[in-house]
């Protein structure tokens, strides 16, 4: 937990920085650009891949137990996950071939996204307070909910970017990809003007992909952070008025409340990216 003698805007600042590769960063003393390749975010990347890790050893337990017989809970719940996600990945990618490789991809992308969301569930200073024991240190930081951080959504968002060029090409060919580019929407007498259009909706959908699950997830874990300080100051007020019971009444009804939306939210962000997965590699398939 952050020193008792910070304010709100310190405790909130220290539990938004990252631990990170770069010793100037992990003292606090931030970046000097907005855009910095030389160190990367060891909490994000750490969390990300034991969540990834810990997703597909049950979606391989699921399928391991599977029984043509009566299900079990767990089965019965893989099975419904599956199904939805198939059905869905039917209804925008017609290719039976491609969808083979897409769905188990959506399925895929749909709980990793929801477990690394899901992270916002955890009190905001019970892993950073375990993080600092371990460490000895009293300021280390750790963040602890993966798509929170830009990097790692916008990760995910060009990931599925490499997916869409690889089933034009696939599909289409590579020149036949290319005639397309120069080609629509406006026709060949406008190649160059439908060349820049094409390369800007490319990447205007991987940013906005990228930037709304970051965005929302990101205002999550604020509102976590002030909700808390809510109960850090009704802690450390040390008095007995009568607004003392008040606000720690409403810190835990405040809690309460965020922690059931925030329930679902991480579960239609997880949903919202996986179906624009599945539209963005649709319009792949596609003929213009």
């Amino acid at each position: 937990m952050a020193s008792e003698s910070m304010s709100a805007a310190d405790y909130i600042k220290h539990h938004l920085q990252s631990l990170t590769s770069l010793q100037d960063i992990t003292q606090g003393q931030g970046l000097k650009n907005i855009a910095d390749f030389s160190f990367i975010n060891i909490d994000a990347i750490f969390f990300a891949v034991l969540l990834g890790v810990i997703g597909s050893f049950f979606l391989w337990l699921g399928a391991k137990k599977a029984t043509a017989g009566v299900p079990g809970r767990f089965q019965a719940a893989v099975e419904i996950l599956f199904e939805f996600v198939d059905d869905m990945c039917k209804s925008i990618i017609h290719n039976e071939q491609s969808r083979k490789v897409i769905a188990p991809l959506g399925l895929t992308l749909f709980v990793w996204i929801f477990l690394m969301n899901a992270m916002d569930m955890l009190p905001v200073d019970l892993l950073p307070w375990a993080w600092q024991g371990a460490t000895g240190e009293h300021h280390a930081l750790l963040r602890v909910v993966p798509t929170a951080d830009l990097n790692t959504t916008l990760a995910l968002a060009v990931g599925v970017l490499l997916i869409c060029i690889f089933y034009n090409i696939k599909i289409k060919g590579f020149g036949g990809w290319m005639h397309e580019m120069f080609t629509a929407p406006f026709g060949p007498a406008l190649a160059p003007a439908n060349f820049v259009l094409n390369i800007v909706e490319f990447l205007s959908k991987t940013v906005s992909h990228g930037m709304r699950l970051f965005g929302n997830m990101y205002a999550g874990e604020l509102v976590f952070l002030l909700i808390a300080l809510l109960g850090g100051a009704w802690a450390a007020s040390g008095s007995v008025g009568i607004m003392d019971p008040i606000m720690f009444v409403f810190h835990i009804l405040a809690g309460m409340v965020w922690a059931i939306f925030h329930i679902l939210v991480i579960t239609l962000q997880a949903f919202i990216f996986m179906a624009l997965a599945f539209v963005y590699i649709g319009q792949a398939h596609d003929a213009h």
